[in-house]
């Protein structure tokens, strides 16, 4: 039974996206929501985010969809350090900022500002004891950042009971065949 889950992935920039509200983000979220409503059956209560800009943003924002069917599901924004949005635009920290307002519980794993990479790979680690799963979009043909958390996925899963949901490029495509397909019939 998945009760916690964390999310993680791409950011926004290193797929092209720059704007939360690009087209490509849809058929994203799409596969987001299609992954936690198969949870949501098996008893999910929690989902864990890091408040990275990309994957996670976007997943906070379909809890919050969810959240009106589903009213016991709860967001937990869990920062590697402080103030991780101080270099942000303005545009960012106000998304930002508005899922820390609907979030039922905010926390940083470590209680000081930025000092290194250490800091990340201690959230990774904080992530992937303090969930049951994982859901990633991430595919191994594309490196990029979640390829560090998906790592340390894979490694405590050869100990552990641990499921690793990918949502990789091929799953896109699907879903953007599937909503033409739907429009089609319109």
């Amino acid at each position: 039974m998945v009760k916690v889950l964390s999310i993680s992935g791409y950011k926004g920039f290193e797929l092209g996206i720059f704007k939360k509200d690009h087209p490509s983000v849809t058929f994203i979220k799409v596969a987001i929501k299609k992954s936690l409503l198969s949870l949501l059956d098996d008893g999910l209560e929690w989902v864990l985010i890091s408040g990275q800009l990309g994957t996670e943003l976007w997943a906070a924002e379909i809890v919050f969809e969810l959240q009106v069917d589903f009213p016991d599901l709860k967001l937990a924004v869990i920062t590697p350090f402080l103030k991780q949005e101080e270099s942000w635009n303005e545009a960012n920290k106000e998304w930002y900022t508005s899922v820390l307002a609907q979030a039922e519980f905010i926390d940083s794993v470590s209680k000081k500002g930025y000092e290194s990479p250490l800091q990340l790979r201690v959230k990774n680690q904080f992530f992937i004891e303090k969930s049951d799963a994982i859901l990633l979009f991430y595919d191994q043909e594309k490196e990029g950042s979640p390829k560090y958390i998906y790592e340390m996925a894979i490694q405590y899963q050869n100990n552990h009971d641990y499921p690793i949901h990918l949502v990789s490029f091929y799953d896109l495509q699907a879903i953007v065949e599937e909503e033409e397909l739907k429009r089609m019939d319109f």
